[in-house]
């Protein structure tokens, strides 16, 4: 089974049934679709003269947007092994197949079941194939055909980009294009009409038109002005159909604006003005306003005012305010209503922008005539001068005249005039006055050292009407008087070299003088005439405002004298002249062959000598050396000769113990503890610990009163700190031990020691009273205190 391409024009269709309709017959073993043909005519039999495949039609049609209540039939597929006895089973596959295309199995009769749009989807694609219904095999190879959705005239055209805002300066020759318009037809622009458009005005005429192909529009009247209508609203409709009677159309609208063109001259309202100015106005400031209209905007309408002619040109100037393009009129000279009280003036107005396309319509630019009146004001008194420069000398003194000023009324009335100062700052209080006639004079005592200018305001006002007021400014300069002696300008650290030489200049000074160049500029400078003549130094005045140190001898020794003091006599020039006295400190320093100061320290003697500073760095090393050496060999003779364990009577790391009970009454060897009960005795000289004493610390004897005296728990407290702050002490353990055991008891001490000795109140009688074990004691003290009774 096979079905090849063909034509899908209109003609090309009706030839092919019709040779479908002649060859049908002949055509054995193939499938034959045939169009808009739904059943054979009764008793019409097909005769096969040869088995051959015939030509068959493998494209059918259908109409979109069918809205028939049948399925519309798109065509038939048969087969020549088809004998009508229904063995033949057709199948249709393929896009839309068995949902938008059905068939009949048997028949081979196709039908469109839904209405299809060709601007969504132009054909489809399906493939035909005729099986036997017994057993189910193809008694054809598959065949595939296209159906192609017919167009109707059922879009109507668009324009994608309306409304359109467009614009065309005004006075534009008849034809201007203004806009070219599209719709666009989305019907199939290959098959017939339906997407043919063609283009009208429905709103805007006469004033514009549009071409019927190419939807260019255009202006339609010559000179089209802008000041008489701007905005234009113009409907252009697109018809597809060529503009047939049942066409579908679309319509769009055209805002169109007329630009403007300098096409319009400025005229002013009125050809005189009159202006009133009064003669108080401020020079500078604006005294009134005229403009001249045009009927143009933007650029076009720009102009510029200027005063062409009339005798107010020098007193007024105008200017264009761009904004409001008006000419403001400003004041150049002060008015004077008593001298002139009228000025006229010429103003003319003109476009700085011009199209000579339009000079034909006359010159762009107006006169007009403005006449200016001078009003008569009441003026505050007016001083004879801008500013006034005064002088005044110095020290002056109080009440001294500096100067005078003088104010008039302006006015015809010429009314008297008061003066006074305007206390506004602190300067102004030192000045005072006359009310009358403005005489200034000082009220303190002037230092032009300290201030050499004052600027005070004086204001003068009319007695007969006090709220006008001038002000006048006043500088008043303080004149000099040489009152200020000249002085050193500045501290001088002048040096003289050792090796100085005969009339060398070691320093030039300058002096200062607070008065000002006429009373201290010439300086002269002299040594103290009342002083012997100096041998050292010697100064010369250089009569350049400087003066030169000079030396008088060879060879100046910081040994012998460091410091020299020269005085020096400074006069200026002034009247009467103004003299001081400085005295001059000069140094005497040891210098290198090339003048530079190495030193000015007067312990350096060496270096006049003609040591060198690499020199004396070198003797200095050797003699450390020399020390370091020496002490070195003493530290080892003394490591030789003193050991650290000098013997065994040494204190360091050694226990001392004061435990000793003594013996007993019979005892007289045991350890003497007087130096633990006396303290003090060590007082007196304190040695070290860790080496042994070369001198043996005297012994001192006490009396029994001060071994009584001594507190043994005190001691070893004071001992006990002694050993924990004691700085030398070296860094080795040291143990020192303190037996204590307490005040005595209230029975006091029992012990045999120094019982001769001691001074008791106590009476012993009572001993002979505690038994035989105790008479031996009971006779001794009992003794004892009889003979100390005896």
């Amino acid at each position: 089974m096979r079905i090849t391409s063909t034509s899908c024009i209109c003609s090309v269709l009706v030839c092919l049934c019709f040779v479908q309709r002649c060859y049908g017959a002949a055509h054995h073993g193939s499938i034959k679709v045939t169009r808009n043909q739904t059943k054979h005519v009764e008793g019409e039999t097909e005769v096969h003269h040869r088995p051959k495949r015939g030509w068959v039609w493998n494209q059918f049609f259908v109409l979109e947007e069918h809205m028939g209540p049948d399925p519309q039939y798109v065509g038939k597929l048969h087969s020549n092994s088809d004998k009508g006895d229904g063995s033949v089973k057709y199948i249709l596959t393929g896009e839309g197949a068995g949902t938008i295309f059905i068939i009949d199995d048997t028949t081979g009769d196709i039908h469109s079941t839904k209405s299809l749009d060709r601007e969504q989807k132009t054909h489809y694609v399906l493939h035909a194939q005729a099986i036997d219904r017994r057993t189910n095999k193809p008694l054809e190879p598959e065949s595939e055909f296209i159906i192609k959705v017919q167009d109707i005239n059922d879009n109507a055209p668009k324009f994608t980009d309306g409304p359109y805002i467009v614009t065309v300066p005004e006075m534009s020759e008849m034809g201007t294009s203004v806009l070219q318009v599209t719709a666009t037809d989305a019907d199939d622009p290959t098959y017939g009409n339906s997407a043919r458009v063609v283009y009208s005005i429905l709103q805007g005429q006469p004033y514009f038109s549009v071409d019927p192909k190419t939807g260019v529009i255009r202006t339609a009247l010559h000179n089209m002005d802008r000041e008489a209508r701007e905005h234009y609203s113009v409907v252009i409709q697109a018809k597809d159909m060529a503009g047939q009677v049942g066409g579908l159309s679309g319509s769009t609208t055209v805002n169109i604006t007329l630009t403007d063109v300098n096409d319009n001259p400025p005229r002013f309202p009125q050809k005189h003005y009159q202006l009133y100015v009064p003669e108080s106005a401020e020079v500078g400031s604006a005294v009134g306003k005229i403009k001249a209209n045009d009927a143009d905007t933007g650029s076009n309408a720009d102009m510029k005012y200027t005063i062409i002619n009339g005798d107010g040109s020098g007193v007024f100037s105008i200017s264009t305010d761009k904004e409001t393009r008006e000419g403001i009129l400003s004041l150049k000279k002060p008015l004077n209503y008593e001298k002139k009280k009228s000025y006229t003036l010429n103003i003319e107005g003109a476009n700085t922008h011009l199209d000579f396309r339009f000079s034909h319509l006359g010159p762009f630019k107006d006169v007009t005539m403005l006449k200016i009146i001078v009003g008569d004001v009441d003026e505050p008194p007016l001083f004879t001068m801008p500013s006034y420069v005064m002088e005044v000398y110095e020290n002056a003194k109080i009440g001294t005249a500096v100067g005078t000023v003088t104010a008039q009324d302006p006015d015809t009335a010429n009314s008297l005039v008061r003066y006074f100062i305007d206390h506004s700052s602190e300067e102004d209080r030192y000045f005072t006055i006359d009310a009358n006639t403005g005489t200034i004079k000082t009220a303190k005592i002037f230092d032009r050292e300290e201030t050499p200018w004052y600027n005070i305001t004086v204001a003068a006002s009319e007695i007969d009407n006090p709220g006008l007021v001038s002000h006048i400014p006043v500088d008043v300069r303080i004149l000099d008087v040489n009152d200020n002696p000249p002085e050193l300008a500045r501290e001088y650290d002048i040096v003289v070299c050792e090796n100085a030489k005969p009339g060398q200049v070691i320093q030039t000074i300058t002096a200062t003088d607070k008065d000002n160049t006429a009373n201290g500029a010439r300086f002269h400078f002299s040594l103290d005439e009342g002083l012997s003549l100096n041998p050292n130094f010697t100064l010369r005045d250089n009569e350049d405002n400087t003066a030169s140190i000079l030396t008088r001898r060879r060879r100046y020794s910081r040994t012998i004298q460091d410091i020299y003091y020269l005085p020096v006599v400074i006069s200026d020039g002034g009247v009467p002249p103004l003299s001081t006295s400085s005295t001059l400190t000069i140094r005497v320093c040891a210098c290198e062959r090339d003048g530079r100061v190495r030193t000015c320290h007067a312990e350096a003697f060496l270096s006049s000598a003609g040591l060198s500073t690499g020199a004396l760095i070198a003797i200095l090393l050797c003699v450390v050396i020399l020390l370091a050496i020496v002490v070195l060999f003493i530290t080892l003779r003394r490591s030789k000769k003193e050991p650290l364990i000098i013997s065994e009577e040494d204190v360091r790391e050694n226990v001392v113990t004061y435990d000793d009970e003594g013996g007993g009454e019979e005892d007289t060897e045991a350890f003497d503890i007087t130096a633990l009960r006396n303290p003090s005795a060590a007082e007196e000289l304190k040695y070290r610990r860790d080496v042994r004493p070369e001198v043996k610390p005297a012994p001192r004897h006490h009396t029994s009163s001060s071994l009584d005296s001594i507190d043994v728990q005190e001691f070893i407290r004071q001992r006990l700190a002694e050993a924990d702050l004691d700085p030398s002490v070296p860094p080795y353990d040291s143990l020192q031990t303190y037996a204590y055991e307490g005040h005595r008891s209230e029975a006091g001490s029992i012990s045999s020691l120094d019982s001769a000795t001691t001074q008791s109140d106590q009476d012993y009688n009572y001993l002979g009273d505690w038994g035989p074990e105790f008479k031996k004691l009971a006779e001794l003290y009992g003794e004892i205190e009889s003979e100390r009774t005896t």
